[in-house]
């Protein structure tokens, strides 16, 4: 009995030192979860009792259970290297057969798929061509093709118009000039486009063209100016030099004191005038327009001023003359229209007098815009070009109050798109500053559906041009885009009393790239980095839980398989569930505590030596009896 005993307690103490060695043994390897041994004792009994003292018959080894505690993680530098931080088991397949794994050392085969160091494949969610994960479960594979191109389909715009800017652009009519005397006693209003109430104007029928333009000059959006230009044809040096010459000049009805007493010709009369106390008033000979070479005297008053003149020879008289002035306006882009009942002259210029436009936009004059911005699309070939953006602030329209514009302006490559080389858009904007809409559009949306890709030297460089005529373009524009037509979204842009500023500016287009590494997140996504600067998702690991995780069977190569005291894997994505998350360019290290076992390890061996004690002792027992004669 004794025997059997110590013989039971020698094979569990060996079983012991077996365990202790193996955690020991894998101290370093990566996702090794240690073991412990769980011993019962042993007792013989009858069928219907077990006696009234029953003496132990030994121990036996119930059973090896592994601790699946969390393992220390340490950094490495493969960026596939990945840990994980809770529970779980990556999925791995052994040539059809599933496999459950801690150790999180992977690479990538010459096939592309990522497996461990046994070359076991590790399986996740994949991904579509355009990096979406599909929720399909296989093998992971990275790509190492180059990344295709795409064209820009969209463009978002977020920036600050700064509403302190002054408006550039300058609309002005030119009226006249004007007769006075074809004015004078008019009656009319003027229109306004701000909705100011309209203004009465009337021309006194007695008004100098000084007075006249006086009058004008007080119309809200009116600018006013008169001369009186009289030219003395009549007038030349023979006429001077042939008698005895006199001259008389009337301003208003006031005359100019002038000394001719020494005048001899028409350059000496036009310095007598030109010497006079009246600055507003100036004389010049000039040539009368008659081909024949004869020069005449012009005299200029620079306000308008009636004229009154004599000369005389002594023997011929000429005059009196009157000379009245003409009226020159300018109509600022606030004016509507006028209104004459009697449809007068003034009413009849204005409505024949084009809009000049000064300062008028020009993409080249930094001077004629406000604000300008820049970013790169691409065509559908990945060729890269530069849009600019401008932006140039109009009236406000109404009465101003509470509603601001700005036009809209597009280039590519130096050449107007989207029509805006004719007309551009309007960008409409409330009190507080928010866009309105673009053209009417609340959404903030502009098309350009008339981009030609063109090379360096002008010509159309083959990629996808405008949709065909007639052909609606619907946002966003669809998958996959067949035209280079895209979207500009100013959506949020806007207009506050603050410096011009680019807030975020952002297009989904991008040339062709070559892969340049990958990168792993926190929930397994696995994602190529390209020499374009983007990324996309390949695929995402997959991890597994079990309900018995101490049912697993382990089959070596720090792996595990499914039982039926397991059950079946719960399979989902990492960092979701009571799914752990995923550390990448990370291990997990065996959750061994090698002084712990180093302490068992002196234990077990305690505990054979005395079990061998038990035998040895036995034997002495025997040998004394058989010793008995």
């Amino acid at each position: 009995m004794a025997f059997n005993t110590g013989l039971s307690g020698l094979r569990a103490a060996s079983v012991d030192l077996d365990v202790t060695g193996n955690n020991i043994a894998n101290a370093s390897t990566v996702g090794f979860k240690g073991s412990s041994v769980q011993f019962g004792d042993l007792y013989a009994s009858g069928f219907l009792s077990g006696g009234s003292n029953p003496i132990g018959d030994g121990v036996r080894v119930q059973d090896v259970k592994q601790s699946f505690g969390q393992g220390n993680i340490s950094f490495t530098d493969n960026g596939l290297d990945m840990a994980i931080s809770g529970d779980g088991f990556f999925i791995l397949n052994n040539g059809g057969e599933i496999r459950y794994s801690r150790a999180g050392q992977f690479g990538i085969d010459k096939d592309g798929f990522v497996t461990n160091n046994q070359n076991m494949r590790v399986q996740g969610y994949t991904a579509d061509g355009d990096g979406n994960l599909s929720g399909i479960r296989g093998d992971l594979q990275i790509e190492t093709d180059n990344l295709a191109p795409r064209r820009t389909t969209n463009l978002t715009t977020d920036l600050n118009l700064d509403s302190r800017e002054p408006v550039l652009e300058n609309r002005v009519r030119d009226i006249g000039p004007l007769g006075v005397a074809g004015i004078r006693g008019e009656s009319f209003s003027v229109q306004y486009t701000d909705g100011s109430p309209d203004y009465a104007v009337s021309i006194d029928p007695t008004a100098s063209a000084r007075e006249a333009a006086a009058t004008l000059n007080g119309v809200p959006g009116f600018n006013a100016s008169a001369t009186t230009t009289a030219q003395l044809n009549g007038l030349t040096d023979a006429f001077i030099s042939g008698g005895t010459f006199s001259f008389n000049l009337n301003i208003n009805g006031s005359p100019l004191t002038l000394d001719t007493s020494s005048i001899s010709s028409l350059q000496d009369l036009a310095d007598a005038i030109n010497n006079s106390s009246e600055t507003a008033i100036s004389a010049s000979v000039v040539d009368d327009g008659s081909g024949t070479g004869t020069n005449v005297l012009r005299v200029i008053h620079n306000q308008g001023e009636t004229l009154d003149y004599t000369y005389s020879d002594g023997t011929t008289t000429v005059g009196p003359t009157q000379v009245l002035g003409d009226v020159n306006v300018t109509a600022d882009r606030v004016v509507a229209g006028l209104d004459d009942p009697a449809d007068g002259n003034f009413e009849t210029a204005f409505n024949g007098s084009p809009i000049r436009i000064t300062n008028e936009f020009n993409p080249l004059d930094q001077r004629t815009y406000n604000h300008a911005t820049s970013a790169t699309i691409y065509d559908s070939l990945g060729n890269s070009h530069e849009i600019t953006q401008f932006f140039v602030k109009e009236p406000s329209p109404g009465n101003g109050v509470g509603i601001s514009e700005w036009s809209v302006y597009l280039q590519i490559d130096g050449e107007m798109v989207a029509g805006t080389d004719t007309t551009p858009y309007t960008a409409r904007f409330d009190q507080d500053g928010n866009l309105q809409s673009v053209n009417g559009d609340p959404a903030g949306e502009i098309v350009v559906s008339d981009w030609i890709p063109k090379d360096q030297n002008g010509q159309p460089n083959g990629a996808d041009g405008p949709p065909a005529p007639g052909t609606q373009v619907v946002t966003p524009i669809p998958e996959p885009p067949t035209s280079s037509a895209f979207v500009i979204d100013v959506g949020g842009t806007t207009q506050y009393g603050a410096a011009f500023g680019v807030n975020d500016q952002q297009q989904n287009g991008y040339t062709t790239g070559r892969l340049s590494g990958l990168d792993v997140s926190d929930q397994g996504v696995l994602f190529a980095r390209y020499t374009n600067g983007q990324s996309q998702a390949l695929g995402q690991v997959a991890l597994a839980s079990f309900n018995n995780t101490n049912g697993l069977s382990p089959v070596g190569e720090t792996t595990w398989v499914e039982t039926f005291e397991s059950g079946q894997p719960i399979i989902g994505a990492p960092d979701t569930g009571t799914l752990g998350s995923i550390t990448a360019s990370s291990v997990e290290e065996s959750n061994v505590d090698l002084s712990a076992e180093l302490v068992n390890l002196i234990i077990a061996q305690r505990n054979y030596q005395a079990n061998a004690k038990t035998i040895e002792t036995s034997d002495a027992v025997t040998q004394t009896i058989i010793n008995l004669r």
